[in-house]
């Protein structure tokens, strides 16, 4: 009977330990099975804002130039020699060109035309991955229209600025979760599209 008690004992024991290790092997499974969810450092959600706006105002303005080395009057021809995103939509009234950045945050560049194939406006759509970016665009943006063109005029979410024979209005589009800016290229003096 003493063996019993002390096998029983033995038994139970061993049973124990095992329920332990059990238990354990699954704590430690659940914890290796469920990745550890961290917010994305900001560095890694969103793009340097001046870098952008400098991607999206492309190389240094040429004299005479309006954007990313385009004028008013260009040809077609001359935006495709240019140009260097890529194109995703040419149409008769205008050409759309497109880049992502490592981020994934999406430029659009639209080049709108003239019935005879002449650069009359253009507009820039960037989507953004958070509103914090957004802001830091906005502003790096208000920072480099307002050293180059005359005192901007100021409206909730919208801001216009002019120069010599261009306008440039910037808007906040941000609703919900999407964030972006709008950026729009529009000649002020008709005769400017004339004289190309």
């Amino acid at each position: 009977m003493k063996r019993f008690k002390i096998g029983f004992a033995i038994y139970f024991f061993a049973l124990a330990i095992a329920g332990c290790d059990t238990k354990t092997n699954e704590k430690t499974e659940m914890e290796t099975d469920s990745p550890a969810v961290q917010a994305p450092a900001t560095n890694d959600l969103n793009s340097d804002q001046s870098a952008l706006l400098k991607t999206i105002l492309g190389a240094e303005q040429a004299e005479g130039t309006v954007l990313r080395g385009i004028s008013f009057g260009d040809p077609v021809s001359k935006i495709k020699a240019s140009e260097n995103f890529e194109m995703f939509e040419e149409t008769a009234d205008h050409l759309g060109y497109t880049a992502e950045t490592p981020q994934l945050e999406t430029i659009d560049v639209q080049y709108f035309l003239t019935p005879d194939k002449k650069v009359n406006r253009i507009t820039i759509d960037v989507y953004l991955n958070s509103a914090e970016a957004t802001k830091q665009l906005w502003n790096a943006g208000k920072s480099y229209f307002t050293k180059g063109y005359d005192a901007p005029k100021e409206e909730p979410n919208k801001v216009t600025w002019n120069k010599k024979s261009v306008r440039v209005n910037m808007e906040d589009v941000s609703k919900g979760k999407d964030f972006g800016l709008k950026f729009q290229f529009v000649p002020t003096d008709k005769n400017v599209l004339a004289a190309k």
